[in-house]
């Protein structure tokens, strides 16, 4: 099986490390006792024998200011998991520790561990509560860690175990010692779930560079538009289409980059094709028809103009990122046509005239002419935010 990663956070002080050990077999992370914790970085442990690697992180720290900087780093770093060559760093599993002797933190604890592993959203977690030399409150930890853990909507059904441990032996007085345990426990369950991690790992990462992907290609989009709301104002009869086009081709274009189809076969067919069914004379010629005549309007001509060029241009932008991530997920072919025709003309259609009205009015009502493209954006937003294309 593949070897797989399980990546430890928790407050400083924990026992992480003391964990690591005890796992390993033999002394190779540091430990110590003190206010701040002893590891600084994130560090990755390998053995033979063992068959998952154990990434361990800086603890979280009181200050609000180094627990911000920690988080923000385990993030950068989890990050750089989606590039390639960092494979041997893609978290499949993810063990939250919490301090059995400190309760009354477990409901921060649990809140902040989970805004550092944010991207992580599919891989199973384990949370282990470490120091738990209490035999009387052990249950009693493992309900309140649940329940706290359950106010995580977005990680709550990634929880897979809550696993007391003890992770070396605890001397509590010269005639009482409290022995490890939890141990196997840990490491049979972590190496139970962690085919479903390995597949979950993989899935986070996808999603991740996905959502990356679309983040770039909308402000691109906006980009566009906004340069498009500029030549529509230009006192130009807009059946004069052509001016729009050096835009649409760079916006297709630049999109195809970034959703990597480019690189794929027979990509040149399938943008000319978005390019040919996207951006024709006829759709801005029937829009500004449309705007002038509907009751109540009372703008320029080069308003409407404006209006009606960002429209198009943001208009094709949606429907390209759409088609560009089904294509790049693999649930549309570039080969088919007919999905892409359909997708243009319900995109162009009478739904399209609703939202230029829309825009009209709210430009109406503020007849600051910079603020168009904007207006445009927000207004496409709220439309497209959530649905298909």
């Amino acid at each position: 099986m593949e070897k797989g990663n399980v990546l430890l956070i928790g407050n400083s002080g924990v026992g992480k490390s003391t964990l690591i050990n005890s796992i390993l077999g033999e002394r190779l992370a540091d430990t110590g006792v003190g206010i701040e914790g002893v590891t600084k970085d994130v560090r990755v442990y390998e053995k033979e024998g063992i068959p998952f690697r154990l990434i361990d992180t800086a603890g979280l720290e009181p200050s609000y200011l180094k627990q911000r900087k920690t988080i923000n780093e385990i993030k950068k770093w989890s990050a750089k998991s989606a590039k390639e060559g960092y494979k041997n760093n893609q978290v499949n599993l993810i063990w939250f520790c919490v301090d059995g002797t400190s309760k009354k933190l477990f409901i921060e604890t649990i809140k902040r561990l989970s805004k550092s592993v944010s991207i992580w959203k599919t891989v199973p977690i384990i949370i282990v509560i470490t120091k738990s030399y209490s035999q009387i409150e052990k249950e009693e930890n493992i309900k309140m860690v649940k329940e706290a853990f359950e106010r995580q909507k977005h990680f709550s059904k990634n929880l897979k175990g809550i696993i007391p441990v003890v992770a070396d032996t605890y001397q509590i007085n010269e005639e009482i010692f409290v022995a490890p345990e939890g141990i196997d426990e840990l490491i049979d369950l972590t190496n139970s779930l962690m085919p479903e991690g390995i597949e979950a790992g993989k899935a986070d990462i996808s999603a991740f560079k996905l959502n990356q992907k679309k983040f770039l290609a909308h402000g691109l989009v906006g980009i566009s538009t906004t340069s498009a709301v500029v030549i529509g104002a230009i006192p130009i009869p807009f059946p004069d289409a052509s001016l729009l086009a050096p835009i649409e081709l760079a916006t297709v274009n630049t999109l195809a980059k970034i959703f990597e189809i480019n690189k794929m076969e027979d990509s040149d067919i399938f943008i000319n094709h978005i390019l040919e069914m996207g951006v024709l004379s006829l759709i801005g010629k029937n829009a500004v028809s449309y705007l002038k005549g509907v009751p109540g309007i009372n703008l320029g001509a080069s308003v409407i103009n404006a209006i009606v060029a960002g429209s198009i241009v943001m208009t094709l932008g949606q429907i390209t990122i759409y088609a560009f991530e089904q294509v790049y997920l693999g649930k549309k072919t570039m080969r088919d046509i007919d999905w892409l025709k359909k997708l243009m003309e319900s995109s162009f259609s009478s739904k399209f005239m609703d939202i230029l009205k829309e825009i009209t009015k709210k430009v109406e009502s503020n007849k600051d002419k910079d603020n168009i493209a904007n207006i445009i954006i927000d207004v496409f937003k709220n439309h497209f935010n959530g649905s298909e294309n």
